[in-house]
């Protein structure tokens, strides 16, 4: 990972973009842009020396709300886009961000994959349980029983239990956080960089216009921080993040609190670019090796 080169910086006015922010009042995607640059300045990387990929979404509209390099990919397609960065060069963190749309209908094979090969990245899962960008139809995460734009009666489906379904991917990093608590969504992120692989990061954010079952409120009084909540901090005896059947109890037991913070975490996986038979002994990352070829020699035989 580089860092700036200058000891008292990069600081948050270095990630500042003149275009204004359009989200509705409220929208839990202030806090998450807003933490995710508080991260990248703890980590004392500049808007040159990472690569943000974002999704389509309302989340997506983040991608000119923010200095650096910027990309903004396909619907559900993030995943691959940035995990192609990441494997061209290792040596640049690449955070993507993606909304629960299409992270769980059309991109979830994208992220079956992402968790399954440990590519060294950050995905950052904007779940406000709805489409938002759209005015507000169901997703995949939406609760039960929920009138939504498209389905007033609620989803005929079941809801897609997305920790569990994550947690049977045998991840190495997974948090969750949620969009009034910048603070502690900061200390995450910031541990989420610095991961050795894929770090799934389950951001859980009110939408003020679409959600009105999950809402601000209803957050605040429900999440909790396994990592300070007494009955589960490592200090009381309580969770040890790496204790992977413990982080996926508390991950998938949200009927009467929701846990927050890292759930869990290994190091001990490696991550995909360092299982690659062909890429051992390399000294130089794949961005480096590019070269002109000359093609006029293969140019003749398709004349």
């Amino acid at each position: 990972m580089k860092k700036s080169d200058s000891s008292a910086g990069p600081f948050m006015h270095d990630f500042a973009s003149p275009n204004p922010c359009t989200w509705c009042d409220g929208c839990g995607d202030y806090g998450i842009w807003t933490a995710a640059k508080r991260a990248l300045v703890t980590l004392k990387i500049a808007p040159s020396q990472v690569l943000l990929c974002y999704d389509v979404g309302c989340h997506g509209n983040m991608s000119d709300k923010i200095g650096g390099y910027r990309m903004h990919g396909l619907h559900g397609r993030v995943i691959p886009l940035a995990a192609g960065a990441a494997l061209a060069n290792p040596a640049i963190p690449v955070i993507a961000f993606g909304g629960d749309g299409a992270s769980f209908s059309e991109g979830v094979g994208h992220l079956v994959h992402g968790i399954r090969s440990n590519y060294r990245m950050t995905f950052v899962m904007h779940n406000n349980a709805n489409y938002g960008l759209t005015t507000g139809q169901a997703s995949a995460l939406t609760w039960q029983n929920q009138p939504m734009n498209s389905s007033p009666n609620g989803i005929p489906e079941e809801t897609l239990n997305s920790m569990d379904f994550v947690f049977s991917l045998k991840p190495t990093f997974v948090a969750r956080g949620w969009s009034g608590d910048i603070a502690q969504m900061t200390r995450i992120l910031t541990a989420a960089i610095r991961h050795r692989g894929f770090a799934y990061v389950d951001m859980l954010q009110a939408c003020p216009s679409y959600n009105k079952f999950a809402t601000h409120e209803w957050l605040m009084q429900h999440c909790y921080d396994v990592n300070a909540d007494p009955s589960t901090s490592l200090r009381a005896g309580g969770h040890d993040p790496k204790d992977f059947a413990k982080a996926r109890s508390l991950a998938v037991d949200t009927q009467n609190r929701v846990a927050t913070g890292i759930l869990y975490q290994t190091e001990d996986v490696p991550a995909f670019h360092e299982r690659l038979k062909a890429r051992e002994g390399a000294v130089t990352t794949p961005v480096e090796e590019v070269k002109i070829v000359d093609t006029t020699q293969w140019e003749r035989v398709f004349l």
